[in-house]
């Protein structure tokens, strides 16, 4: 993997986490709590989506893989937390 693969995985990596926290499943790395930003959250899926489409026939099988991950993982989250919310 070289350099770029590498930074763009870890960009990757930061949106997934950015939205997981936005999602309450990941604690706040400054507060050190559990907070939900639906819009946050929103965002990092965009943020994926729009990489997935720029980058598409550009990138290694691999971050392929790990991009399409991380949208479903991230996708199915956001999902539920709506539901979860309207039950409310």
């Amino acid at each position: 993997m070289d350099k770029h693969d590498q930074l763009l995985g870890s960009l990757l990596y930061l949106f997934h986490t950015t939205g997981m926290q936005g999602l309450g499943k990941l604690m706040n790395p400054v507060s050190q709590k559990i907070e939900k930003n639906n819009i946050q959250a929103k965002e990092s899926i965009d943020m994926l989506e729009m990489l997935k489409e720029k980058t598409k026939g550009n990138i290694s099988p691999e971050l392929s893989r790990l991009l399409d991950q991380f949208l479903t993982d991230l996708r199915l989250n956001y999902v539920d937390e709506l539901k979860e919310n309207n039950q409310s």
